[in-house]
């Protein structure tokens, strides 16, 4: 039996985009001589649907697609993704399956058991965990369908006290095939192979895993779909990033070692930068904007995001923004520029002296002769906040945000000022990724000016104000950092590794404190593996500082 992966980019709720391309990939496959495709999972709606799933319409919209689909299921077959109604009065009104769809008709119905609920997964909001099992029969062969989660309750801690693997393999299946809308991290690639390849060599089956790609607003998923034989090797791993189909022959994949080209790994810095590319390209792509603006200071930060900005959407696409005050150096008024010259995108300087003047004039009597503080120099970033959101207006840009996850973390940011956009880019990359990020981009030429990377960061606020007079030093800042939030550790396990404990506490409390500024940024790209926006939820005002 030859079983096509089909690995695409799905648009959530745009039907008839969905609905057309799996068409099409049926047609290829079938060109392809396969006998069976392979969807991913809610693919005919895409994923995460979220409330949409609320509107029975939209459920309906789904199978009507299925329908049409089926019609194209002759002398060929398909597994694909979908949420079907549950007709027991009892529980949720929905289950998250899967279509077998064969000569012009579904034949049955797959009903995903583990429903995930943690991180960026809400599925238990609106789906009902499948309790019955059953194996399909095709081509002579049985086929032990899961969708995503289902096959990752095998190692250490699981999350559910059943496994529907353990109730699959008692029907003696022949092979697994998981359908998957799996998240990208920097890590998830690793863990994804270790669990597959754990279920391969505990059920001894091969295993057929197809994963989407594509961003849905701050999810990105990366694709990387995975075929591995009953030993848990890898026999063919597809692209990632990319849209993909690939024909693969069940007996070769029992038989025959390394038949199957595998692409070569990327590390974590090319995986974070493919990421934000197809993040960026299907936020404009998928909304439906063309074009972006930005405030380039001359720093690090809007640098790359500038870099990243122009590789997704094209230089021609990218409107810069230089927004000098009576506090920016000369460099970094140079180092934009050379940025724009070096790059080719468009840009506009707009001095912000005299505005900031005027509110000065305009504030006095309130202000009473009170020192320079925090609130001139949060003007002066809402000033350019209000410049960028003008240019955004005037001319149909969507602004980018430039902060990155450090200043998210610790609230080194001005709310309506340098926080404001529609999409967050380098909001869950640390500052000191951000630098190995513009390393990257520079590899094969100087884009980014090297004298941006090298010298101190700066926020250009006050007179020669670095980050550093308010923030520890980032590479001992974004260790703190990502062990308490990607590794959830309090301020005592942290202090045990060696961290001073004075440091430590204070970071955290900063960490806490900002919850109401993160509150209000927009959604963040997410390219770890505990990113700030729906991934993790915390009060605004809890008192507990970890």
């Amino acid at each position: 039996m030859k079983i096509a992966l089909a690995q695409l980019n799905y648009h959530i709720g745009n039907f008839e985009s969905n609905t057309q391309k799996i068409i099409d990939n049926i047609r290829a496959a079938k060109e392809k001589s396969a006998d069976l495709v392979v969807f991913a999972e809610l693919a005919i709606c895409g994923y995460p649907p979220r409330d949409f799933l609320e509107f029975d319409e939209f459920v309906v919209l789904c199978d009507q697609a299925a329908q049409e689909i089926a019609q194209h299921c002759s002398d060929i077959a398909c597994i694909v993704g979908l949420p079907v109604k549950n007709d027991v009065l009892q529980g949720k009104d929905l289950f998250n399956a899967a279509y077998f769809i064969a000569d012009g008709k579904v034949q049955s119905v797959t009903k995903k058991a583990l429903l995930p609920t943690y991180d960026v997964f809400d599925e238990y909001r609106y789906f009902e965990p499948a309790t019955s099992f059953n194996c399909i029969d095709f081509k002579g062969k049985r086929i032990a369908l899961t969708i995503c989660e289902d096959l990752w309750n095998i190692n250490d801690n699981p999350l559910y006290v059943s496994n529907p693997m353990d109730e699959l393999i008692k029907e003696q299946p022949d092979v697994m095939i998981n359908i998957a809308a799996s998240p990208f991290s920097y890590t998830h690639d690793d863990e994804r192979i270790k669990v597959l390849s754990d279920n391969a060599r505990k059920y001894q089956l091969p295993v057929f895993y197809v994963n989407q790609i594509g961003a849905q607003t701050e999810i990105i998923f990366d694709g990387g779909s995975l075929v591995f034989d009953a030993e848990g090797t890898i026999k063919a791993e597809m692209k990632y990033f990319e849209e993909d189909l690939q024909v693969f022959d069940l007996e070769e994949i029992e038989n025959v070692r390394n038949k199957y080209p595998q692409p070569e790994r990327l590390t974590d810095i090319e995986q974070i930068h493919d990421a934000l590319i197809l993040g960026i390209q299907d936020y404009f792509r998928k909304s439906g904007f063309k074009k972006a603006v930005l405030g380039l200071s001359g720093g690090i930060d809007s640098a790359v995001v500038c870099a990243l900005a122009c590789c997704a959407l094209g230089p021609e696409n990218v409107m810069s923004v230089l927004m000098p005050s009576k506090f920016s150096s000369d460099h970094s008024v140079q180092d934009a520029l050379d940025l724009v010259n070096n790059i080719g995108c468009m840009h506009e300087i707009i001095p912000i002296k005299e505005v900031a003047e005027s509110f000065d004039h305009i504030l006095a009597p309130a202000f009473n002769g009170l020192q320079f503080n925090l609130a001139e120099e949060n003007i002066q970033a809402r000033i350019r906040g209000i410049i960028n959101m003008a240019m955004s207006n005037k001319f149909g840009y969507i602004l980018l945000n430039t902060s990155n996850k450090s200043e998210c973390a610790v609230g080194y940011g001005t709310l309506y000022g340098d926080m404001c956009g529609a999409i967050g880019v380098i909001g869950d990359v640390y500052k000191t990724q951000v630098f190995e990020l513009a390393k990257y981009i520079n590899k094969e030429r100087e884009i980014i000016p090297i004298n941006t990377i090298v010298k101190p960061p700066s926020a250009e606020l006050r007179p020669d104000q670095k980050d550093s007079d308010s923030l520890p030093e980032y590479d001992i800042l974004d260790q703190i950092l990502y062990q308490h939030i990607e590794k959830k550790q309090g301020s005592k396990a942290i202090i045990a590794q060696g961290f001073d404990a004075a440091l430590v506490q204070r970071i955290l409390k900063m960490v806490n404190v900002a919850e109401f500024k993160r509150y209000q940024t927009p959604p963040i790209l997410r390219v770890s593996p505990k990113a700030f926006g729906m991934g993790r939820r915390m009060p605004i005002v809890g008192k507990y500082m970890a």
